[in-house]
């Protein structure tokens, strides 16, 4: 098994996300958690790419064709400024870029969204992938699932907490307004 310190746990749980579940939505949950959570990281700007990158899969799964070319035209642009910081990550950059740039190509031609697997250049990362698939009993490169819960999970998910905490924002605001 693979070194797990040499790789974030969620960049790892992001990774199985991607190519086992292929629920992109929960890959840009995990990533932007971490993101948020480690203000300053060296890989900050990848990790927005990589966001990003889940982002328009998601959009493209669901023929959501403008928000998939905006979302990787966004994500090469910050990942093409960073290819060090991607073999460092395990991944094979030039490889990746080119990836997105047929991404982006095929939605300007209005081609259906085909599962992207993200080329993996570290042994061990691909190790570490696999044994938390088979840990999870899931299925490293399983294809792409039609299930509603998994193409439209931003139009399912739960988020009360989200209201409720811009509701709070909300009130804070209009009292500070009033006291001052």
């Amino acid at each position: 098994m693979g070194d797990r310190s040499r790789f974030p746990a969620a960049y790892v749980h992001y990774l199985v996300e991607f190519h086992a579940t292929r629920d992109y939505f929960e890959c840009h949950e995990i990533l932007e958690e971490y993101w948020k959570e480690h203000p300053g990281d060296r890989y900050a700007e990848l990790w927005v790419g990589l966001i990003q990158l889940a982002v328009g899969s998601y959009h493209h799964r669901r023929d959501n064709i403008a928000g998939a070319g905006k979302m990787f035209r966004q994500c090469l642009a910050k990942l093409s400024s960073a290819q060090e910081g991607l073999q460092e990550l395990g991944l094979d950059g030039g490889q990746l870029l080119g990836l997105i740039t047929e991404r982006i190509t095929a939605i300007e031609r209005q081609e259906r969204f085909v599962d992207l697997e993200l080329p993996l250049a570290d042994a061990a990362l691909v190790a570490l992938c696999q044994e938390e698939c088979r840990t999870k009993g899931l299925e490293w490169g399983a294809p792409s699932s039609s299930d509603e819960a998994l193409t439209n999970r931003h139009t399912l998910r739960d988020r009360s907490d989200v209201i409720a905490a811009r509701k709070a924002s909300a009130e804070a605001k209009t009292l500070q307004r009033k006291q001052h």
